[in-house]
């Protein structure tokens, strides 16, 4: 992988955050337990190091068992987006299945200066930023 990855780090639900995020948005899925890695700081069956490639990329783990507990995701002026990055179908049905057990902030709709757009909140409360012009 090249460029920016975001790293996310959940309390206990890395693994169903990765499993969420690769049936959106398709590509390959590793997960690694804190037992693979023979990390024993972490929960065994906890995800130490989960990796999704593809069109989206997402690194994700669990905290480790002597780590502060995480408070919710806290996105205060950061949003994920993905803008162009795929075919205008794709990224509506890319908005679509975030919006379930999310909240849409922004409706996809084409805007005055005629390019689509939209911003949901998925249900780990990461922030998207859709988009595509004609």
């Amino acid at each position: 992988m090249t460029g920016l990855v975001p790293y996310l780090r959940f309390d206990g639900r890395a693994r169903e955050a990765l499993t969420f995020y690769r049936d959106v948005f398709g590509g390959d899925l590793e997960i690694h337990t804190y037992a693979e890695m023979g990390n024993g700081e972490g929960h065994p069956d906890a995800v130490a190091h989960g990796i999704l490639s593809g069109r989206v990329a997402l690194f994700a783990s669990d905290v480790a068992g002597g780590e502060a507990p995480l408070a919710p995701l806290a996105t205060a002026g950061l949003m994920f987006s993905l803008l162009g990055t795929a075919d205008p179908a794709t990224l509506s049905t890319w908005f679509a299945a975030l919006t379930e057990g999310g909240e849409v902030v922004d409706p996809l709709q084409e805007r005055p200066w005629g390019a689509h757009d939209g911003r949901v909140t998925d249900r780990f409360g990461v922030p998207w930023l859709i988009g595509y012009e004609d």
